[in-house]
This record gives C-alpha cells, structure tokens and sequence, in this order.
C-alpha cells in the first residue's frame, strides 16, 4: 500500500487505539505516532441497547463494541473538521466490522484502507512492514 504524506492511520482493536501519521514520501512508509487518546466508550447500561446474548456471550465483547463505537465516532468527528485528508484503519476482523457500523458517508469519502489485522499492540515496525506489504 502507498500512502501519501500526512495520511491518518489509526490502529485500534477493542481496547486500544493508536494513531499515525504518515510523514514519508511515496512509496516509503514512514509512520509518527500522535499523542495517545483518552477514548472513553459509553456506559450503554441496560437499557443502552439491547442485545442478544447468543451473539455477545460476555461483558467483554459489549465493552470492545462501545470502544469501538467510541473510535468510529472520533474519527467521524475528525473528518468532518478536516483534520485528514486520508484514513487507514487497521484492527482485527471483528472490530474492524462493528467500525463499519459507525462510519459516516464524510469519514468514508476519506477511507483510502482497511486492513484486517490485530496490530494495535505491536511496534511501529510491525504496523510500517504490513502497511508496505497490502
């Protein structure tokens, strides 16, 4: 993948998100990490949403969707103030489609990727060497 200079890379999974900034020229990869966050997700309580227990057995996977809804709504927010130009998101597969749920049509006119991959809590090398290989 080439991305081009000042792409907005966020790498998140249900816990964590970390974000980049790409600052190489084309076709180099060169990532900065930006300033951590503090995403708060919503309490959803019991009567937030209702949800069945078949498809969310645990407290867990309620608590990695409302991260995720929380990640999904920054960066919404931040599209729409033009703080980025482009987006990559990286995250596992199944926080990766609960983002999807939340994406508004500013935030995916901006969304030059999407890479299925939990990496939220490995190094800068790791996320540069995936980036270069999709």
């Amino acid at each position: 993948m080439i991305l081009a200079n000042g792409t907005l890379v966020a790498v998140t999974d249900g816990e964590k998100l970390r974000l980049f900034r790409s600052k190489g020229h084309e076709p180099r990869i060169d990532l900065v990490e930006l300033p951590e966050l503090g995403l708060h997700a919503p309490n959803t309580g019991s009567g937030g949403r209702h949800r069945s227990s078949t498809a969310n057995p645990d407290d867990s996977r309620l608590r990695e969707d409302d991260f995720a809804a929380a990640v999904a709504e920054y960066l919404n927010r931040e599209a729409l103030t033009e703080a980025f130009e482009h987006v990559v998101v990286v995250a596992d597969p199944r926080t990766l489609g609960e983002l999807r749920k939340h994406f508004q049509a500013s935030l995916k006119a901006k969304l030059v990727g999407e890479v299925g991959k939990d990496l939220a809590k490995h190094s800068v090398e790791a996320i540069k060497n995936m980036l270069a290989a999709a």
